[in-house]
């Protein structure tokens, strides 16, 4: 339904943008009268106006010219108007609680209004009551958060899973450039997906191609997994919902698999949770957030690993099944008082909200060489020969004493790019080093690889994807003091995996940069 109803707009934006109003002419003339613009407006953010003009789209400083028109805005009573659309997972909870404490910090009022059960504005106005901006919410779904924005109803979409390329084609088409480029989406926080379980089923773990296997159809009996002999039922929540799309795109379609039509549709994550729990026969996908009274399933593999989701797993996305959530923006500047917001959203402060709403925040950690055990415990399991172990050696020796950061970074399925998630702790590093969080001190940016193929083309190709992520983080530091801070890249090829590598879930894991700090 979204696709569809985004493909239509994509066919007819050019015209309806072309629709305005003609009350909404201006034209806008410097001082002096030597140059003047005339146009229809398409927006104004409070300094600058984007107009339709013969010479096509523009976008003025209005501030610096004498604006005359039915389209004028005055920039000392201009007040935001910000339309956010999509997940209701994340407009349920956790936007409305970062809006409360962005005014909150600011010295704001934030007032909401509800106006049906999927449209509320939070009213922002300063101390002496006078507004300064509206956050208009449309909470549906991630289909839907995309359409609005294509459709320039949304200026902020809100999503559970990262675009589609059918999604980020259509917004191409639809002139509003590319949804997959830098600073186009932002990872609020962090989410896992977890295969649960009622608490008397006596199942305890389940392999990621196992439970491809299951919401496919293809295994349909507990006993596939030393269970009693009992039907699997299979819980998930509804098909246009962010988390059912994220579950299809991270387990079924690597396995060119498709969801099973036996399985019992839910419209929320917490109906999931209610129905599995009561069913001892019962399989769920749930959120790492909300997983009620029922109980995860380890993960693991042929090779002998084991995966339990942690709050830590989830934060250094060792976890396979983590699940950023996303902000989704427009290729145009947004409001100030939207592009504070933003900036908010990245603080200590939001991040301390972030985890009392359930979620896993992105505040870098150091973890100690102490706290790491069963990394290297399954490491070892798997590391095969003393050629295996003494890599293994090799790299204990060498990051001794240092701690690893929370901060990692992986690469999209056959490519050298990075993914949605990466692509924002490049800016969140970043934005630490311009910061001083890390003067005086160490960073070494650690690659590491699959186990496919020759041990020492792995090492080359794990010691260039460090560099690719080292070059990605300095380039995005623009005003980092760099002669505060020592910068290394080291790397270990297939040394120390993370999980097997008989899956590409299990090698798309592997392939990884980590960051380690003296």
């Amino acid at each position: 339904m979204g696709l569809m109803r985004a493909a239509m707009i994509a066919a007819f934006f050019i015209v309806a943008k072309a629709s305005v109003l003609s009350a909404q002419e201006v034209t806008l003339t410097t001082p002096d009268g030597n140059l003047s613009i005339s146009g229809t407006v398409l927006g104004f953010d409070g300094a600058l106006y984007r107009l339709s003009t013969d010479y096509g789209e523009l976008t003025v400083d209005g501030t610096r010219l004498v604006c005359v028109g039915d389209g004028c805005q005055d920039p000392e009573t201009y007040v935001a108007d910000v339309q956010i659309s999509g997940s209701a997972a994340l407009g349920g909870v956790l936007m409305p609680a970062l809006i409360e404490a962005f005014a909150l910090r600011n010295d704001l009022r934030a007032t909401r209004e509800t106006l049906d059960d999927s449209h509320f504005t939070y009213r922002i106005a300063n101390k002496d009551g006078r507004d300064l901006g509206l956050f208009r919410f449309r909470v549906t779904t991630t289909d839907e958060g995309f359409a609005d924005l294509l459709a320039d109803e949304a200026d902020i979409a809100m999503a559970l899973r990262e675009v589609r390329s059918s999604e980020a084609k259509l917004a191409r088409e639809a002139g509003l450039g590319r949804l997959r480029g830098v600073n186009r989406s932002r990872v609020l926080a962090l989410d896992a997906l977890l295969p649960v379980v009622a608490a008397r089923n006596p199942v305890k773990a389940i392999s990621l191609a196992g439970l491809a296997q299951v919401l496919s159809g293809k295994i349909d009996n507990w006993q596939a997994f030393g269970g009693l002999d009992a039907p699997i039922n299979i819980y998930l929540p509804e098909g246009q919902t962010g988390l059912s799309q994220s579950i299809e795109d991270r387990l079924l379609r690597p396995a060119n698999l498709k969801f099973t039509q036996a399985i019992s549709r839910h419209p929320t994550n917490r109906d999931v949770t209610q129905a599995v729990s009561g069913d001892p026969h019962g399989l769920g996908i749930a959120s790492f957030s909300d997983l009620g009274t029922t109980r995860a399933l380890t993960l693991i593999g042929t090779c002998g690993f084991s995966q339990s989701a942690t709050r830590r797993g989830v934060k250094t996305e060792d976890y396979p099944l983590t699940t950023p959530l996303f902000l989704y923006l427009p290729a145009r500047r947004l409001p100030e008082l939207a592009r504070d917001f933003l900036t908010f959203t990245r603080s200590q402060t939001a991040q301390i909200v972030i985890r009392r709403t359930g979620y896993v925040d992105q505040a870098p950690e150091e973890i100690p060489v102490s706290l790491q055990g069963d990394r290297f415990v399954n490491a070892i399991r798997v590391a095969g020969d003393v050629g295996g172990l003494d890599g293994l050696r090799e790299m204990t020796q060498s990051l001794s004493g240092m701690r690893r950061l929370t901060t990692s970074f992986r690469f999209e399925p056959g490519s050298a790019g990075l993914d949605a998630q990466s692509r924002s702790n490049v800016q969140q590093l970043a934005r630490a080093l311009e910061a001083g969080r890390y003067d005086n001190r160490k960073l070494v940016f650690v690659g590491f690889s699959d186990g496919q193929g020759p041990a020492d083309t792995n090492l080359t190709i794990a010691a260039r994807r460090a560099l690719v992520v080292r070059d990605a983080v300095l380039s995005a530091a623009k005003t980092a003091r760099m002669d505060s801070i020592e910068i290394e890249t080291d790397a270990y090829g297939e040394a120390m995996p993370m999980a097997c590598d008989d899956t590409s879930w299990g090698r798309q894991v592997n392939r990884r940069v980590e960051v380690w700090l003296q």
